[in-house]
Protein backbone atom coordinates (compact mmCIF):
# COMPACT_ATOMS: atom_id res chain seq x y z
CA UNK A 1 0.00 0.00 0.00
CA UNK A 2 2.66 2.52 1.05
CA UNK A 3 6.42 2.31 1.30
CA UNK A 4 8.50 3.15 4.34
CA UNK A 5 10.21 5.77 2.20
CA UNK A 6 6.84 7.38 1.41
CA UNK A 7 6.07 7.41 5.13
CA UNK A 8 9.36 9.19 5.75
CA UNK A 9 10.61 6.39 8.01
CA UNK A 10 13.65 5.66 5.82
CA UNK A 11 16.01 8.57 6.30
CA UNK A 12 19.08 7.41 4.39
CA UNK A 13 20.61 4.51 2.49
CA UNK A 14 24.35 4.31 2.06
CA UNK A 15 27.57 2.53 2.83
CA UNK A 16 28.75 2.20 6.42
CA UNK A 17 32.46 2.75 7.18
CA UNK A 18 33.02 -1.03 6.91
CA UNK A 19 31.46 -1.11 3.42
CA UNK A 20 28.14 -2.73 4.37
CA UNK A 21 24.91 -1.25 3.03
CA UNK A 22 23.12 0.54 5.83
CA UNK A 23 19.56 1.82 5.94
CA UNK A 24 18.84 4.51 8.51
CA UNK A 25 15.28 4.63 9.83
CA UNK A 26 13.42 6.79 12.30
CA UNK A 27 10.40 5.11 13.90
CA UNK A 28 7.10 6.96 13.84
CA UNK A 29 7.15 6.94 17.63
CA UNK A 30 9.08 5.22 20.41
CA UNK A 31 7.66 1.83 21.16
CA UNK A 32 6.05 1.45 17.73
CA UNK A 33 4.91 -2.20 17.61
CA UNK A 34 5.63 -2.34 13.86
CA UNK A 35 9.34 -1.52 14.28
CA UNK A 36 10.58 -5.16 14.42
CA UNK A 37 8.53 -6.03 11.33
CA UNK A 38 9.78 -2.96 9.45
CA UNK A 39 13.39 -3.74 10.38
CA UNK A 40 13.06 -7.37 9.28
CA UNK A 41 11.39 -6.39 5.99
CA UNK A 42 14.25 -3.99 5.21
CA UNK A 43 16.83 -6.68 6.03
CA UNK A 44 15.03 -9.13 3.74
CA UNK A 45 14.90 -6.56 0.94
CA UNK A 46 18.63 -5.90 1.33
CA UNK A 47 19.38 -9.63 1.20
CA UNK A 48 17.14 -10.05 -1.87
CA UNK A 49 19.15 -7.28 -3.57
CA UNK A 50 22.44 -9.06 -2.92
CA UNK A 51 23.38 -7.44 0.41
CA UNK A 52 22.95 -10.21 3.00
CA UNK A 53 25.21 -8.29 5.40
CA UNK A 54 23.13 -5.11 5.06
CA UNK A 55 21.88 -3.63 8.26
CA UNK A 56 19.30 -1.27 9.65
CA UNK A 57 20.22 1.49 12.07
CA UNK A 58 17.74 3.56 14.06
CA UNK A 59 18.17 7.28 14.56
CA UNK A 60 15.78 8.97 16.94
CA UNK A 61 16.80 12.54 16.22
CA UNK A 62 15.46 14.44 14.57
CA UNK A 63 12.19 12.84 15.60
CA UNK A 64 9.84 11.60 12.89
CA UNK A 65 6.86 13.82 12.15
CA UNK A 66 3.96 13.41 9.79
CA UNK A 67 5.53 16.23 7.77
CA UNK A 68 8.00 13.55 6.53
CA UNK A 69 5.24 11.76 4.59
CA UNK A 70 5.75 12.34 0.88
CA UNK A 71 2.98 13.62 -1.42
CA UNK A 72 2.80 10.11 -2.92
CA UNK A 73 2.45 8.66 0.58
CA UNK A 74 -0.39 11.07 1.36
CA UNK A 75 -2.10 10.11 -1.90
CA UNK A 76 -1.79 6.40 -1.16
CA UNK A 77 -3.10 6.79 2.40
CA UNK A 78 -6.14 8.66 1.07
CA UNK A 79 -6.69 5.99 -1.62
CA UNK A 80 -6.97 3.39 1.13
CA UNK A 81 -9.43 5.33 3.27
CA UNK A 82 -6.91 6.78 5.73
CA UNK A 83 -7.12 10.54 5.87
CA UNK A 84 -3.59 11.88 5.73
CA UNK A 85 -2.59 14.36 8.41
CA UNK A 86 -2.24 18.07 7.94
CA UNK A 87 1.03 19.75 8.88
CA UNK A 88 2.24 18.98 12.40
CA UNK A 89 2.30 22.74 12.99
CA UNK A 90 -1.31 23.22 11.84
CA UNK A 91 -3.91 24.72 14.18
CA UNK A 92 -5.32 22.30 16.74
CA UNK A 93 -8.69 21.63 14.99
CA UNK A 94 -6.89 20.46 11.86
CA UNK A 95 -4.43 18.32 13.84
CA UNK A 96 -7.37 16.65 15.59
CA UNK A 97 -9.01 15.89 12.27
CA UNK A 98 -12.00 18.17 12.77
CA UNK A 99 -13.59 19.03 9.46
CA UNK A 100 -11.42 16.66 7.45
CA UNK A 101 -13.29 15.34 4.43
CA UNK A 102 -14.77 11.87 4.75
CA UNK A 103 -12.97 9.46 2.38
CA UNK A 104 -16.30 7.73 1.73
CA UNK A 105 -18.65 10.61 0.84
CA UNK A 106 -16.45 13.73 0.89
CA UNK A 107 -18.46 15.53 3.58
CA UNK A 108 -16.55 17.80 5.96
CA UNK A 109 -19.10 17.03 8.69
CA UNK A 110 -16.73 14.77 10.61
CA UNK A 111 -15.88 14.46 14.28
CA UNK A 112 -13.56 12.38 16.48
CA UNK A 113 -14.88 9.05 17.69
CA UNK A 114 -11.76 7.67 19.39
CA UNK A 115 -8.29 9.11 19.94
CA UNK A 116 -6.76 5.75 18.98
CA UNK A 117 -7.42 3.52 16.00
CA UNK A 118 -5.78 0.31 14.83
CA UNK A 119 -2.46 1.83 15.89
CA UNK A 120 -1.56 4.58 18.35
CA UNK A 121 -0.64 6.89 15.47
CA UNK A 122 -4.21 6.78 14.15
CA UNK A 123 -7.43 8.29 15.41
CA UNK A 124 -10.92 7.18 14.45
CA UNK A 125 -13.29 9.78 13.04
CA UNK A 126 -16.93 9.46 12.13
CA UNK A 127 -18.76 11.21 9.35
CA UNK A 128 -22.08 12.61 10.51
CA UNK A 129 -23.35 12.71 6.91
CA UNK A 130 -22.88 9.05 5.87
CA UNK A 131 -22.26 7.70 9.40
CA UNK A 132 -19.14 5.79 8.34
CA UNK A 133 -16.06 5.64 10.53
CA UNK A 134 -12.60 6.10 9.07
CA UNK A 135 -8.99 6.31 10.17
CA UNK A 136 -7.06 9.55 10.39
CA UNK A 137 -3.28 9.48 10.69
CA UNK A 138 -2.59 11.91 13.53
CA UNK A 139 -0.25 14.82 12.99
CA UNK A 140 2.92 14.32 14.99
Amino acid sequence: MITLADLGVIRAVGLAPDGAVEVVITPTYLGCPALPAMTEAIREALADCGHPDGRVRQELTPAWTTDAITPEGRRRLAEHGIVPPGPATAPLPLRLGLGLPCPNCGSAATRPQSPFGATRCQAVLVCTACRETFAHLKAM
